[in-house]
């Protein structure tokens, strides 16, 4: 089960961390991701870890403005977001995959096996 928390309202240039809260598999050889959906868009990703490794990706988009990082103890996922901009609105949603799984794909939905069921961000003046 994946529950992501921290999603709201805020304006271009403010901060706000994402977290996802996993559990009912083994966290600690999980890939997680953060994906989001503007509405009238697909689905897209925005980030990924890799527990085990902690090895990180991000799309182009939130390089250097998104940090994704893991607390093992507590079985989580954050995703920090600084200086927000108003193409950052939808819903961000967490998903997992669990071995075996290859990173190389750590951007399709389809490779995902567990999703939550989204927090809604709005960026807005």
């Amino acid at each position: 089960q994946l529950v992501e928390s921290g999603g709201g309202w805020v304006q271009p240039g403010d901060s706000l961390t994402l977290t996802c809260a996993v559990s009912g598999f083994n966290f600690n050889t999980a890939m997680i991701t953060w994906f989001r959906q503007a509405p009238g868009k697909e689905r897209e990703a925005v980030s990924f870890i890799s527990i085990t490794s902690g090895h990180t990706n991000y799309v182009d988009a939130v390089k250097g403005r998104f940090t994704i990082s893991r607390s093992n103890a507590k079985n989580a996922v954050s995703l920090e977001m600084d200086s927000l901009k108003i193409e950052d609105t939808g819903i961000y949603y967490c998903a997992a995959d669990v071995p075996p799984y290859s990173t190389k794909y750590w951007y399709q939905t389809a490779a995902y096996d567990y999703w939550g069921q989204g927090t809604q961000v709005t960026v807005a003046s």
